[in-house]
């Protein structure tokens, strides 16, 4: 007799934040594993895109519009999840994006819907998907957070200040579950080439990579690709039971020095 029963074969999986970047690559990755997936985000059109491109390649999946900040659309986009798949066997949290800033130049408002997605909005999916895996004594709740959690970053904004405060929820989150069968895990990655923050200006970035380079933060450059943080949650995801990879952090490597 196993000490824990073995996960489903079929796992249907939601992805918040799976229009581009690590997201979508993720959803790609358990796709090609055999695992439906529930694409969601704000930009819609290219949720379903990629949704047509792996149903086209034979995998399972379906898009819907996704908004972390608003309650009602978290509860819309599980409850449209599971009329198409039943229940949720894992969800990957990585919807976010980023405004350079300094901390004391940036509006209230906005650095408060920062925080509203990148932490808030993690919550809203707990408090929406945790209780099924509970009842059922299984799940993976994946949790996307940033290597500038703990290490901020000058003029990042409410970025490092939003993932420092993630990271302490979901080890909170680790305690409180621990027992229940669901495994809550946090993927950290460090500079990551994706869509999120590359839509600023020449003349917001420059100050940004100075300040980056005077603080020691660009020791090379090289940048990880989606499919490297995709990879780390799919290892995250496929641990066997009774065995939880509770923080995985990943980090471009340098090139190979010449001679």
């Amino acid at each position: 007799m196993p000490r824990f029963a073995p996960q489903p074969e079929r796992r249907p999986a939601l992805i918040a934040g799976a229009s581009s970047g690590i997201g979508a690559a993720t959803a790609e990755a358990l796709a090609e594993l055999g695992h439906p997936v529930v694409l969601g985000a704000r930009r819609l059109e290219q949720c379903a895109a990629l949704a047509a491109k792996i149903r086209a390649n034979g995998g399972e999946a379906l898009a819907h519009h996704l908004d972390v900040t608003d309650t009602a659309s978290v509860d819309a986009f599980a409850a449209a999840a599971e009329d198409a798949y039943d229940a949720t066997e894992i969800l990957v949290s990585g919807a976010g994006d980023l405004v350079f800033s300094l901390v004391h130049e940036m509006s209230p408002d906005q650095f408060l819907r920062q925080v509203d997605v990148h932490l808030v909005g993690v919550q809203r999916l707990a408090h929406r998907i945790l209780p099924g895996m509970i009842e059922r004594a299984r799940g993976d709740f994946v949790i996307i957070s940033s290597d500038t959690a703990g290490n901020p970053r000058p003029r990042m904004g409410a970025y490092p200040a939003a993932k420092t405060g993630l990271e302490i929820m979901a080890r909170q989150m680790r305690m409180e579950l621990e027992g229940t069968g669901v495994r809550a895990s946090l993927v950290r990655p460090g500079p990551t080439m994706t869509g999120m923050g590359m839509d600023t200006t020449a003349e917001i970035i420059g100050p940004v990579l100075e300040d980056w380079t005077a603080w020691g933060f660009a020791r090379h450059p090289e940048m990880l690709r989606a499919a490297n943080l995709a990879a780390a949650v799919v290892a995250v995801v496929t641990a066997p039971r009774g065995a939880h990879i509770s923080l995985t952090e990943v980090q471009p490597e340098a090139r190979v020095r010449a001679n």
